[in-house]
């Protein structure tokens, strides 16, 4: 069952007991909507990229009435969705970012290299290449750059390498063979915590998405659709996205027309009694900011 990340921490930050419209602008499966509309949102708008994770906030949120709005759409529409709604301001805007557990345990959807299946990582499988298509395409210096750049990964260039390789002797399709691959390509320095595919996987995934594409111009455009007291919460579970959050928090709050002021001096992490419960929220981390009343 998916868990929403560190709902007592959004509520704090979002504070829906003021009323108003909330957006959840990645609403997954509904759990941090349930808990806005619950604590005294009066309306909400969710979006969410991948058509799946909709129909379980449909059956989530059904309860709520016309109360919600559910909109097939990528966070990076925030403003297309509003105006069609003839929506100018909000009072709340929630961005949890990057993969639900909901995606990791779905079975065919390839985020992960637990069960051995096609390779696709799409959040939105009705449209855009999959990641075993995006893997075909690409040339080999362009795959060490996304390994390197999005997973951190030391050994990009190597494991570039053995996928040019693979793909000449039929090419990779399914999770296993990529994990495999990845594997062998680095070398074995005793015990590590992590599988040595994890990095490559992770950078497959967030360039197959295009992640952190238009990440800051989406917090821009958030932060000026709040109304007077309107406050932001941004939940980010890797150090590429936290380091874009945070700037651009930063360079809005210095600039003096959006009224923007940062909430969370550090960014808030999940308490311990939450990473023993759900071990997946361990690498969250929330942001989040407020727009000034005067």
């Amino acid at each position: 069952m998916h868990e929403p990340v560190m709902v007592a921490e959004v509520l704090e930050h979002l504070a829906p007991g003021r009323g108003g419209l909330f957006v959840d602008c990645t609403v997954g499966a509904g759990g941090h909507a349930r808990a806005i509309l619950e604590a005294g949102a009066t309306r909400l708008i969710g979006l969410d990229r991948d058509p799946e994770a909709l129909e379980h906030a449909a059956a989530a949120l059904e309860p709520y009435g016309p109360r919600v709005d559910l909109v097939h759409a990528d966070y990076r529409r925030l403003d297309d969705v509003l105006e069609a709604r003839g929506v100018a301001a909000v009072d709340g805007v929630l961005a949890d970012l990057g993969v639900s557990s909901m995606q990791l345990d779905a079975p065919g959807r390839g985020f992960s290299f637990r069960r051995d299946e096609p390779l696709d990582m799409r959040m939105d499988r009705t449209s855009g290449r999959t990641a075993a298509e995006a893997i075909r395409e690409a040339d080999e210096r362009t795959l060490a750059d996304v390994i390197y750049e999005f997973g951190e990964e030391r050994y990009a260039r190597r494991i570039a390498r053995a996928i040019a390789e693979a793909r000449a002797g039929g090419g990779i399709r399914t999770t296993g063979e990529l994990a495999e691959l990845v594997r062998r390509a680095i070398p074995r320095r005793g015990t590590s915590r992590i599988d040595p595919a994890t990095r490559t996987f992770q950078a497959i995934r967030i360039w197959v998405n295009r992640e952190l594409e238009g990440l800051d111009a989406f917090l821009t455009r958030a932060a000026r659709r709040l109304a007077p007291g309107g406050r932001m919460v941004v939940i980010t579970f890797h150090s590429l996205e936290d380091r874009i959050v945070k700037h651009t928090l930063r360079a809005l709050q210095a600039t003096a027309d959006t009224g923007l002021t940062i909430r969370t001096k550090r960014p808030v992490v999940p308490s311990e009694a939450e990473i023993e419960r759900n071990p997946r929220a361990r690498s969250a981390k929330l942001r989040a900011a407020e727009r000034q009343t005067s």
